[in-house]
């Protein structure tokens, strides 16, 4: 059994907001050509199933690769996003909230999330 494990394509998110599990963040016009390409890569492939998280930027990404396929997209909750501190908020523009000394607490250790859910309990 192959799996093929991917992440979605590049997002429309003009105001640089970490969106996390936030609805209603879309792909972008390349983000939809990155699907469209990777559904190509994919089509000599034996595909057989799939899968996506419940959100849009996911099931955009993902419907291109089933339909080539003639297969129906599935969703499954389990492959969504870590919960995050700063879901909603932004990078250095808008709120800034990465600059602000009382939110540097959870960047402590990258590789062990300290800003939201441990993978584990996901």
């Amino acid at each position: 059994t192959v799996v093929h494990l991917m992440r979605h394509g590049e997002v429309a998110n003009p105001d640089g907001v970490l969106y996390g599990r936030l609805p209603g963040y879309h792909l972008s016009e390349l983000g939809r050509q990155m699907a469209e390409r990777v559904a190509e890569h994919l089509a000599p492939r034996d595909v057989t199933y799939v899968v996506a998280s419940p959100l849009e930027r996911a099931q955009e990404t993902a419907t291109p690769i089933a339909k080539t396929h003639g297969l129906d997209l599935d969703t499954d909750g389990r492959l969504i996003e870590a919960e995050n501190v700063f879901q909603g908020k932004t990078f250095g523009v808008g709120d800034g909230a990465l600059r602000r000394p009382e939110n540097w607490k959870h960047l402590a250790n990258p590789f062990k999330p300290s800003w939201g859910e441990p993978y584990v309990d996901q």
